[in-house]
């Protein structure tokens, strides 16, 4: 009998911490696929050129997102913003509202830090780009909670960021490739996401055996509209396709003659 009163209680305790744990862990997984990986924004102040790209391993189709270009936000003619880790689109809006009102990219990040959506800027990660009259100034932003590895590389008129990654070195990979590349600002951007295509780059997708599960690369001329870039590519996949997603928006562009 008194066996029976322990097992009953014993069951009815472990009922509870299971159901516990398994509610933390789908509030847990259903916030994670928010992170997004590597990502560029640069500027070409000569052309006037502005432009975002970036992959991640989220299968974008199972946790129900419509678009494969959502991290990054382009202003034709005057710069670039990418919203990334633990990604809450109020940041994003807040983040326009600051580029079009004319802060310059530290003032932008300087605000979203004081003023997350959530309160939590530590989990966030941002980088920015604006045309000014002698060039291009540029800032990014990496919260001390992203997941390792996380960090940013900023230069002149570009900033590289990048969280959940294999090392430092998928960013400097990044940085290396768009410096050292010839051609218009669209290639540059491709050249920078074919650097860090290599498998476990996203470290989630090291048994997929590729970099990322989407990736997107988008170009806004001077004179383009508002959210309708001249360059907008993008590709997804899922988890056991083992197909790399940088690679076939590299072949995606070359099939329509772009950065042969």
């Amino acid at each position: 009998m008194i066996f029976a009163y322990f097992w009953k209680n014993f069951f009815i305790m472990g009922s509870k911490v299971l159901f516990i744990f398994t509610l933390i862990s789908g509030l847990f997984f259903q916030v994670l696929p928010s992170q997004t990986t590597y990502s560029i924004v640069a500027v070409d102040p000569i052309t006037g050129e502005v432009g975002s790209a970036g992959a991640s391993c989220v299968d974008l189709d199972r946790f129900g997102f419509e678009t494969d270009d959502f991290v990054g936000e382009l202003f034709p003619g005057e710069g670039a913003i990418n919203t990334q880790a633990w990604y809450i689109p109020r940041n994003q809006q807040n983040a326009a509202k600051k580029f079009e009102s004319g802060m310059s990219p530290d003032q932008i990040i300087q605000w979203l830090t004081k003023n997350d959506a959530d309160g939590n800027p530590n989990l966030r990660q941002y980088g920015l780009v604006r045309m000014v009259k002698d060039g291009a100034q540029a800032a990014a932003f990496t919260g001390d909670s992203t997941i390792s590895y996380a960090g940013q590389i900023v230069g002149d008129n570009y900033a590289i960021q990048g969280n959940i990654l294999s090392g430092a070195d998928v960013l400097e990979r990044m940085e290396e490739a768009f410096l050292t590349t010839e051609g218009d600002l669209t290639c540059k951007l491709l050249a920078a996401l074919e650097a860090a295509a290599f498998p476990g780059a996203d470290t989630r997708c090291l048994g997929n055996i590729t970099s990322s599960l989407f990736a997107y690369l988008k170009v806004a001329q001077p004179s383009d509209p508002k959210d309708e870039p001249s360059v907008l590519y993008s590709v997804r996949t899922a988890m056991g396709d083992e197909k790399e997603p940088v690679i076939l928006l590299r072949n995606k562009m070359r099939a329509e003659g772009l950065c042969r």
